[in-house]
């Protein structure tokens, strides 16, 4: 596989939902490996109905290739291994009796063994500050501590691309910072959604901005935040 070749490749993308709004107009896209890009755009502008495409939990007209696979309901598995989502409400995402628990259930889910799954679970817990939670129940941690554990749990899964969906609503200054931190040493290809530009500023490089289930620009981060200043604030 080349370095060249695109980690994502979507072309002509439309999806329109059931009561007939059309949430995405042909949307092309290409991601490369490495790259840290920021999803912006006014709400009902078709982001996060976008990154649900590319996990395959909604399904529009168009093509969609994730490290080198297409994407279509046979391989489904094989992509979702590749991609990995971290929602916006990590109460989402964290649902079994430990923390430990949750973040050892994707790599079980893949086919680990047991001791396999609580290694690599206990390494994203280190990774994440919560070695010392791993036998807390999720419900009593932190907003930040759990935004933590559920990104563990994703990391847990060893995925290539990371899609992150508004990943600091619910968090306060400190545990912003500290989530930054994290993924700042990531060597994931990133995805970003967000309305907080000064944290896509210091993730992102490059940005895309959705207009009525468009991409209308894309480009370098500054330029593009610059270029629609009056939509994002």
């Amino acid at each position: 596989m080349s370095h060249h070749q695109p980690i994502v490749e979507v072309r002509g993308l439309s999806y329109r939902y059931e009561d007939g709004t059309q949430a995405l107009a042909g949307v092309d896209f290409l991601l490369h490996r490495g790259e840290r890009v920021a999803l912006l755009g006014a709400n009902g502008s078709g982001k996060t109905t976008f990154l649900l495409h590319l996990n395959g939990i909604l399904h529009g007209e168009g093509y969609i290739e994730v490290s080198g696979t297409e994407l279509s309901k046979a391989n489904l598995k094989e992509i979702r291994r590749k991609i990995g989502f971290l929602f916006q409400d990590p109460e989402d995402q964290l649902f079994l009796p430990t923390v430990l628990e949750d973040v050892a259930f994707a790599p079980l889910e893949q086919g680990c063994s047991t001791d396999e799954a609580r290694e690599r679970a206990m390494k994203a817990l280190e990774w994440a500050g919560l070695a010392a939670e791993a036998h807390r129940a999720p419900h009593r941690l932190s907003a930040g501590q759990r935004q933590r554990a559920a990104l563990a749990g994703v990391l847990a899964a060893e995925p290539e691309i990371l899609v992150l969906d508004e990943p600091t609503t619910h968090l306060d200054p400190p545990s912003r910072r500290s989530l930054l931190a994290l993924l700042d040493g990531l060597s994931q290809t990133i995805l970003v959604v967000t309305h907080d530009v000064a944290f896509a500023s210091r993730l992102a490089h490059r940005a895309v901005f959705f207009e009525r289930g468009r991409i209308v620009d894309d480009g370098p981060l500054d330029a593009v935040v610059r270029a629609h200043r009056w939509a994002l604030d």
